[in-house]
């Protein structure tokens, strides 16, 4: 990834170096503008949810963080002792980890790793969404396949966006003859450096843990949220 087509790491970068930020807004076809807030990438362990804290907590062996950002988990994770190794597509982010002191860090896309096994896979905030669309599920399984060593867990969070279709009686008016409602598309842009526009899947439990058993997983919630969202435990 470019420099001019990192958004969320050019934003990284600024706040590392000075403490504040530009606006990193987010664009969706499906909702209205949004926004991350920068210094919420920064968070310690003390102000991370309880989802992201107990996720940490369970994490051991050799850990790989996923998408690791400003390598707050891994931060967080070495500070307790353990093994962790951090990876992310942003070259900002990489190098703005490697400066806040995290150890073990490359520039790699998830998907192109070979050759290693892990005893602790986390994907955190959203972290489901890498897959992208529903029917990329076999090949994501197959691929974490590759990289769980014996007895080796899978932690991931996402979240059911069944919400947004709620009616005022409690029912949800769902289309089942489109595609599924958690696959969103979003574009970051931060001051004048816009990114490419990317699917990201939001997947309910269930969906998640039908996915997991064709593929020869099993699948557990952990801890769930206060707004639909959860963390679950994946394992052979």
């Amino acid at each position: 990834m470019k420099a001019d087509k990192d958004p969320m790491g050019t934003a990284i970068r600024d706040y590392y170096l000075t403490g504040k930020a530009s606006r990193l807004r987010v664009f969706s076809p499906d909702f209205d503008e949004d926004e991350i807030p920068v210094p919420t990438l920064f968070r310690s362990f003390q102000e991370m949810p309880p989802l992201e804290r107990k996720a940490l907590k369970l994490a051991k062996g050799r850990i790989l963080d996923v998408g690791a950002g400003s390598g707050c988990h891994s931060l967080s994770l070495q500070e307790m002792g353990k093994d962790v190794e951090a990876i992310d597509i942003s070259p900002l982010s990489v190098l703005t980890m490697k400066d806040r002191g995290v150890k073990k860090v490359k520039e790699l896309d998830f998907f192109q790793i070979k050759g290693e096994l892990f005893d602790t896979i986390l994907m955190l905030m959203n972290g489901a969404g890498i897959v992208g669309k529903i029917d990329k599920l076999p090949d994501f399984f197959n691929h974490i396949k590759t990289l769980l060593a014996n007895d080796g867990v899978l932690l991931v969070d996402s979240s059911d966006l069944r919400y947004l279709f709620e009616e005022e009686d409690g029912s949800f008016m769902i289309n089942l003859n489109d595609n599924y409602y958690g696959e969103m598309e979003f574009q970051l842009q931060y001051r004048n450096i816009k990114g490419d526009k990317f699917p990201w899947l939001y997947i309910d439990f269930n969906t998640l843990q039908m996915y997991a058993e064709d593929n020869g997983f099993h699948a557990e919630i952990i801890h769930e949220g206060d707004h639909y969202d959860y963390l679950a435990k994946i394992y052979r």
